[in-house]
């Protein structure tokens, strides 16, 4: 069954990984698994890995096997919807477009997030102000409560970059230098949002550095903005979710995890790591601009 997901099989590894962890939780092998689900080893194997989508009942007998809590379970019934091409980002609702919830659940299961941004602040970066502007352009027709639920999603998203448990992610972004210079109608705001990347910046977890126009066309003028997902190595196993290439248009997502199509990535993340300004450079770079926003 093919998901909207352009093909990729990032839901179904996801919601594998979990019920792996689950069951291993729980002491139960996979033999005993197939044995009391009265179903086969392999379908249990497939499910684990992320092979097939899953039905939710075969998802919720496997949570009461495996005793899970309640508020995991509505967790894993969820997933196993958007394994069959269904969101599962639900608490907001339906403000949220499914194809953008996948990618918030990958977000904050992610150990090292890359990510460059060629027009905007990306939105682990951008402050309440920055963030409403984006959203009133671009859904001007939305009531402002809607809108609002909105920015809330974005604001808690970035909550995993202080987060204690589990570690906090390794942030790396790249900016375009126009990035900085399109400002927001509100130049105080504008000045705000600068601010507010130095002290994201200052965080030891986090590296922003800044691609300056004159460092001329990198190779990423042919991709536009683009995530690297990478993942941590999961204990006592020699698999690990692979690294995947997150890539968003207006009308959906794109998520790319073959070996060729994230290894063409890497190599445009290496160009642009050989173009960018140091970190240092950078935040020379963005004082210098909160200077202008001042004359």
């Amino acid at each position: 069954m093919t998901d909207e997901t352009g093909g990729s099989t990032v839901p179904r590894r996801q919601l594998g990984r979990l019920l792996t962890q689950l069951r291993e939780d729980a002491s139960v092998t996979l033999d005993a698994a197939a044995e009391a689900l009265d179903c086969s080893r392999q379908k249990v194997w497939r499910i684990e890995k992320g092979l097939v989508p899953v039905r939710v009942v075969d998802a919720r007998a496997m949570c009461a096997l495996y005793r899970v809590p309640e508020d995991m379970r509505e967790i894993v019934a969820a997933l196993a919807k958007e394994t069959r091409a269904k969101g599962w980002w639900h608490s907001y609702g339906d403000v949220v477009p499914s194809w953008f919830s996948l990618y918030v659940g990958l977000e904050s299961s992610a150990s090292l997030i890359r990510r460059y941004d060629s027009e905007l602040i990306p939105g682990l970066l951008q402050t309440r102000e920055y963030a409403s502007e984006l959203f009133r352009r671009k859904n001007p027709t939305m009531s402002g409560e809607d809108r609002e639920k909105l920015v809330e999603v974005r604001l808690q998203r970035q909550g995993i970059l202080v987060r204690r448990l589990p570690t906090a992610p390794a942030l790396r972004v790249v900016l375009s230098e126009a990035v900085l210079r399109r400002t927001i109608p509100d130049r105080r705001a504008m000045v705000g949002q600068l601010r507010h990347l130095l002290d994201v910046a200052a965080l030891p977890n986090v590296s922003l550095r800044v691609l300056p126009l004159a460092a001329g066309p990198p190779l990423a003028s042919e991709t536009g903005t683009f995530v690297l997902l990478g993942f941590p190595q999961a204990f006592g196993r020699a698999s690990t979710e692979p690294t995947t290439v997150y890539l968003e248009n207006i009308t959906g997502a794109l998520y790319l995890d073959k070996p060729a199509e994230v290894g063409a990535f890497e190599h445009v993340w290496s160009d642009l790591e050989a173009l960018a300004s140091g970190e240092a450079e950078s935040e020379k770079m963005i004082t210098s601009i909160i200077e202008e926003h001042h004359d």
